[in-house]
Order: C-alpha cells, then sequence, then structure tokens
C-alpha cells in the first residue's frame, strides 16, 4: 500500500479566533502551523488567507506571504484554496493559482452549504481547470457529493481533465453528502483505477473517515478547517496535533507516513520553484 498523504487544512475561511484560540490568521502564524504539521507527519497544507482582521481573502498578495513563509520553515506541497469563501467572485477565488502553487483545489460543481450556496457555474469550473493547466498546477478535484464525481469522470471522457487524478471527498457539509463509511465507500468505488484520493470528514466524522481511508488505501486530510476538537468537549491544542494523531494510527496500521517528495512522487507534481 502507498504511503500516507496526510494534509492539513491550517484556517479555512469560516473558522473564528473566538471558537479555536490556536487558529493561525497571518502569513506568519500559518507558516509556523505549517513547520509544526510537518514535523507531525503533514505532507501537504491547504491554506486559504485571511485579513489582518481575521476575515477571508483571496488578495494574491497575501497567498504569496503565506507561500513565501511556509517555504521559509519546510517543503511540504502547499495547496491553494480556490474556493475562497462563499459569495466571493469567481475571478478573486482565481486568484492565487496565478502564483504557480504547486497545487489548487477544484471544485467540481455547486452545493448548498449551510444556509448559503457555494456556487461553481460550469462555465467557471472549466476557466479554473485550463488556468490550473497553464500555470502548471495540480488540481485537486473537490467533491462534496456524488453528482461532481459524476462531472469529474465525464470531464476526463472528453479530455477536459488530464488523468491520473486526485480526488478529495468533502463530506459532512450541512448540504452535501454525509459523513458516513456508506457514502465514502460509495465514492471510492466509482474511481478510476489509477486515481488517488483523500478523505475531508467534518467534526466528529474527522478521525473515524480518515482511520478508514487509511485502510481502504486513501489519504487523509485533517486541521482546523474541518475540525476544532480533539475529542469531544475538548478543544484540540494545534492543528499538528491532529496530523499527530493520524500518524500514530497509520503507524500502528503499518502504513508508513509519505514524506513531501514521496507525496509529490505519488502525485505527480514536481520540485517547488
Amino acid at each position: 500500500m502507498n504511503p500516507l498523504i496526510i494534509t492539513a487544512a491550517l484556517t479555512g475561511a469560516e473558522v473564528s479566533r473566538e471558537q479555536q484560540a490556536a487558529l493561525p490568521i497571518t502569513p506568519d502564524e500559518i507558516g509556523l502551523a505549517a513547520e509544526e504539521c510537518f514535523h507531525a507527519g503533514a505532507a501537504m497544507v491547504h491554506v486559504h488567507a485571511r485579513n489582518p482582521d481575521g476575515t477571508p481573502t483571496q488578495d494574491k498578495e497575501i497567498y504569496r506571504q503565506i507561500i513565501a513563509a511556509v517555504r521559509a520553515r519546510c517543503d511540504v506541497i502547499v495547496q491553494v484554496s480556490t474556493g475562497g469563501a462563499v459569495g466571493m467572485t469567481p475571478t478573486e477565488r482565481l486568484a492565487p493559482v496565478t502564483l504557480k502553487p504547486e497545487m489548487a483545489t477544484l471544485s467540481m460543481g455547486s452545493v448548498n452549504f449551510g444556509g448559503d450556496v457555494f456556487m461553481n457555474h460550469p462555465v467557471d469550473m472549466e476557466i479554473f481547470a485550463q488556468a490550473m493547466r497553464d500555470h502548471g498546477v495540480k488540481p485537486e478535484l473537490e467533491i462534496f457529493d456524488a453528482g461532481m464525481l459524476s462531472t469529474a469522470l465525464r470531464w476526463l471522457q472528453k479530455g477536459m481533465l488530464t488523468g491520473p487524478l486526485h480526488f478529495d471527498f468533502v463530506l459532512g457539509i450541512p448540504g452535501g453528502m454525509a459523513a458516513t463509511p456508506e457514502a465514502l465507500m460509495y465514492l471510492k468505488a466509482q474511481l478510476p483505477a489509477d486515481a488517488s484520493w483523500s478523505v475531508a470528514a467534518i467534526g466528529a466524522a474527522q478521525l473515524p473517515l480518515g482511520t478508514l481511508a487509511m485502510v481502504l488505501g486513501g489519504h487523509v486530510r485533517v486541521g482546523f478547517e474541518d475540525n476544532i476538537y480533539y475529542r469531544k468537549g475538548e478543544l484540540a491544542s494545534s492543528n499538528a496535533q491532529l496530523v499527530a494523531r493520524i500518524a500514530r494510527i497509520s503507524r500502528e496500521l503499518d502504513r508508513p507516513v509519505a514524506t513531501p517528495d514521496e507525496a509529490r512522487a505519488l502525485l505527480g507534481i514536481g520540485q517547488p520553484g
């Protein structure tokens, strides 16, 4: 079985300092959190940007500072978000891709998102995919429900995406697919044979579905974007604490944890510039 790629989703767009005091917001804080997660076993960090007041932003210059802060401390894969925050324009959301990060997320459809709608018009999705090709950025296809996976497979058949593909199953968003073993097993069964995948389960589902993904040969995303608790009623002390737990379980299962370079090889991406 391939080594386990652990991704740390450090900040997100929704969580506040009032909810999680250890949330990294500034580029320096995100760089430090990335280094801590690297030492705990993460090969990749998924990053969102925040303004100094904590509000979400897709400002390219702030992303540039984040990428520099991470790379100054460790060699993890930096994956930027093109989801941004609900209500941002496609142009805003796409901005950090022009920095040519190693990876970026590509959401494969629209989804109800709690009381809002995370809108991804097909035309905009095609523009995002083309921009990633133009800038040499490996997409991670974000799947919130089964229809999005069907769209990705249809795009692959049409040549709009190039395999091998890498998927991230985001399960447990109110309005999306449930964070259950049955949902994960269904999605996995639809994948092309050469695809890789990870699971990002929300809240209390993060640990059980992450463990199931390890057993099934998938990869795991943890971190404050998806879950701020270590166990029920106990806030996690850091993103690295959540990474370390997954790494420990992986070792107990005799599945090695991937280094950043091993993850690059598995995902088919080059070295950082």
